[in-house]
């Protein structure tokens, strides 16, 4: 594998992306480059089956899976049977839903029943869910195929991905190269192809971070807009689940399937859910955009300088205003993510410690030493900020700023410069999409941000922006 090059699928350039940012996927001859959106197109028109596509998926997983290390758990035959059966209802003229027939993967902390779900941690590594969680749940009922479980960091609980019961996942652009976390087997998986979408989880940045490092789409809905029930948690208060993949117009197909009121998920809230893909084309010249230069700008690589600065410079052109803004600064979400992890892990702390990854041990135990006080002082500001945050987005409706200060680092090197768990602390929509690559080859992301409830504003302007430019059309060069 080659960092430096890479491979924009199809021969078209940024002109022919801007009316379809999809176009270059299509150019494509192996079907699993393209698009969800191609791939649910084509098996409603019979140009692919179902079968085709899980199959052109499985040739990929097979040839590079050894290498990046992005699956747990691979369901090729359930996968296949399942394909088999819903090519049939399509020739009865049944129809599931946006996803019938596309082949997906799951992070491997949202349950499936009767397929193992491990949160890469040997402490659950044969456990077997009966029940299927709420997402997965709703994406079968819309039809997708599932292909298998994916890699991430121990328990959702980091930012990297080398701590796993089941080995480090390697970035697709670099190999020796980590790819974020947690939801890194995700990120890693779109970028290669192995996989139309997945579904990540998001406490303090866990989707869009290796949305980032990868160069793949990675978008948190508000909090209390998509269920987390059967999701092994990490904190009930910031996790959020939300879709990964190749476009922003396929975030927008994912999350109208698995957004809604989930009664018996206390976290969700009975908010009307909009058509996510009806509101991509919304126009977006009466947005005002902020960018909060601090601290979210302060040492950031300057590569990553240069292309969201660029980003922003196209945006100012599809926009009524860019502005700098000062936006308030968060609490200290792991005062309230460290008791809530430790409170649902006491028990096998207690019992078999050593089933824990060391660092992941470790964390947990500081975790026990936070105060009942200062958890509940903490959870009572965030709190507070969740009520009142709404009210900075009455002089700006966006907000754009790098997901990350640098690209994606060594693999054992620590992650640093984030700009992600604000946005879960307040439980604001926020997108990572791909805006440029360093000299070294290495993706960039760029955030956008909203106000609850606004995820289709979200959408729009990263739509507006992915139609501009080709960043989400490069694939790394897999050898």
């Amino acid at each position: 594998m080659d960092r430096r090059d890479f491979v924009v699928l199809g021969g078209g350039a940024a002109a022919s992306l801007a009316l379809d940012p999809a176009s270059a996927f299509a150019a494509s001859g192996d079907p699993a480059a393209w698009t969800l959106k191609q791939a649910a197109d084509a098996v409603r028109s019979r140009q692919a089956s179902p079968v085709e596509l899980a199959e052109a998926c499985l040739r990929r997983i097979d040839r590079y899976n050894g290498a990046l290390n992005a699956y747990i758990t691979i369901t090729r035959d359930q996968a296949l049977a399942d394909a088999r059966a819903l090519e049939n209802e399509q020739r009865q003229g049944r129809w599931r839903g946006a996803l019938h027939g596309v082949p997906i993967a799951l992070k491997d902390n949202i349950d499936t029943a009767g397929i193992r779900t491990t949160g890469a941690s040997e402490l659950f590594k044969d456990r077997v869910p009966t029940e299927d969680a709420e997402v997965a749940r709703r994406l079968k009922n819309a039809g997708a195929i599932l292909l298998g479980k994916l890699n991430l960091h121990e328990l959702a609980y980091g930012g990297t991905s080398p701590v796993t019961y089941f080995g480090a996942v390697h970035n697709p652009w670099a190999l020796a190269h980590q790819h974020g976390g947690s939801s890194g087997g995700p990120a890693a998986a779109l970028a290669a192809d192995l996989c139309f979408g997945s579904i990540g989880t998001d406490t303090a940045g866990s989707v869009r971070i290796p949305g980032s490092y990868c160069g793949i789409v990675g978008f948190k809905p508000t909090y209390g807009r998509v269920s987390n029930r059967g999701v092994i948690p990490l904190s009930w208060s910031l996790d959020h689940t939300g879709p990964m993949t190749k476009t922003v117009e396929d975030a927008a197909i994912m999350l109208n399937v698995i957004a809604g009121y989930d009664v018996l998920d206390p976290a969700t809230v009975d908010v009307p859910v909009a058509d996510y893909t009806r509101g991509l084309k919304t126009p977006t010249r009466k947005l005002r955009v902020g960018i909060p230069r601090k601290p979210y700008f302060d040492n950031v690589d300057p590569e990553v300088t240069k292309a969201v600065e660029d980003a922003i410079g196209m945006i100012r052109g599809m926009v009524a205003s860019v502005a700098d803004v000062d936006f308030p600064l968060a609490g200290f979400p792991a005062q309230v993510w460290g008791p809530e992890m430790h409170a649902y892990h006491a028990k096998w702390m207690a019992a078999t410690p050593e089933k824990y990854q060391q660092a992941t041990l470790a964390q947990v135990r500081r975790d026990a030493a936070v105060s009942l006080d200062v958890y509940a002082q903490a959870k009572r500001d965030m709190d507070v900020g969740r009520r009142t945050i709404d009210s900075f987005f009455s002089s700006v409706d966006l907000l754009v700023m790098p997901t990350m200060k640098g690209t994606a680092p060594p693999i054992g090197s620590p992650v640093g410069g984030i700009n992600t768990p604000q946005f879960d602390w307040f439980g604001l929509p926020a997108i990572s999409i791909p805006c440029g690559f360093s000299s070294a080859g290495l993706p960039i992301g760029l955030q956008i941000a909203g106000a609850h409830w606004n995820e289709a504003t979200v959408f729009a302007l990263a739509y507006a922006y992915e139609r501009a430019t080709d960043w989400h059309a490069r694939r790394p060069r897999l050898t």
